[in-house]
């Protein structure tokens, strides 16, 4: 059973391994997800070999200086040239590091993919793992979150060794497609070994592909089961804050009627005065 794995994507390959991730050049940030960590590359800084030369340039005088004051002070020179030495030294490799494209090293018994259509069939499954993952903490006590943790991360390593002999029988069938043999008879020993070939070389490329797809189908069904329940229980938390809204709102005393009443007594003002004043209008 798989304690932890690790995940790393470059540019040309996907590195899958029980063992943490190093970088042969650039940088990588590490994410952990339960018992899944992913070794993210950092972007590369741009900077050019002429621009990290004269960042050593400048780091290099104000060290020279404190060295040399150091030196009057009576602290050796070869302990002064050696730790300055090492500081230039590790700022540079720092810097280098920095400048350089993420490219990760492989481990021992690390899983590697490299063909397109793998490397994205890993990284679907990765992403819906995440999803997985997100809905635990939406479902206490319905889901044991370690057992879990332990089974979707036991899935992504078996989706990793089969992919990585899904890559193989597409190499080796590309291979065996690309032999000519229009030329032997068709009854040669040999054609008919190649045919024998390819037919097994075809059943293991649709078993590998129905295990690799038994098992993103249950990643991504997994997935949407949490989101769905966790978007009902949303649904139904909604709806029961709007039937208390709507109790409140109705349980209210009926109106008393004094906007009807205001607007008749003022009606009836208005029409006395019209009233008064025609009739004032008459007397001589």
């Amino acid at each position: 059973m798989t304690v932890e794995l690790h995940v790393g994507a470059d540019a040309e390959k996907t590195v899958v391994s029980a063992y943490a991730l190093r970088t042969r050049a650039g940088r990588a940030r590490r994410r952990r997800t339960g018992s899944l960590i992913e070794s993210q590359p950092v972007l590369p800084s741009g900077r050019s070999r002429e621009v990290r030369v004269t960042f050593l340039a400048r780091v290099s005088l104000p060290l020279l200086f404190a060295g040399a004051v150091l030196f009057a002070a009576g602290v050796p020179g070869w302990l002064l040239a050696g730790v300055i030495l090492a500081t230039v030294a590790a700022l540079g490799r720092l810097d280098r590091r920095r400048s350089q494209r993420a490219v990760f090293a492989l481990p021992g018994q690390a899983r590697v993919l490299r063909t397109r259509e793998e490397r994205a069939a890993f990284n679907h499954a990765v992403v819906a793992a995440r999803r997985v993952r997100h809905t635990w903490p939406g479902l206490p006590g319905m889901i044991d979150p370690d057992s879990a943790d332990r089974s979707l991360t036991q899935a992504l390593d078996d989706l990793a060794t089969v992919l990585v002999r899904r890559q193989e029988i597409r190499r080796l069938r590309a291979g065996l497609d690309g032999v000519r043999h229009e030329e032997v008879p068709d009854g040669s020993r040999a054609v008919l070994a190649l045919a024998e070939q390819r037919d097994r070389a075809e059943r293991l490329w649709l078993e590998t592909g129905e295990q690799a797809n038994r098992i993103l189908r249950a990643i991504d069904e997994a997935a949407l089961a949490g989101e769905s329940f966790l978007q009902e229980q949303r649904i139904g938390a909604t709806a029961r804050q709007a039937e208390l809204a709507l109790a409140r709102l109705g349980a209210g005393p009926e109106p008393a009627g004094a906007g009807p009443e205001l607007a008749d007594r003022t009606a009836a003002v208005v029409s006395a005065y019209r009233e008064l004043a025609e009739r004032e209008s008459l007397l001589p």
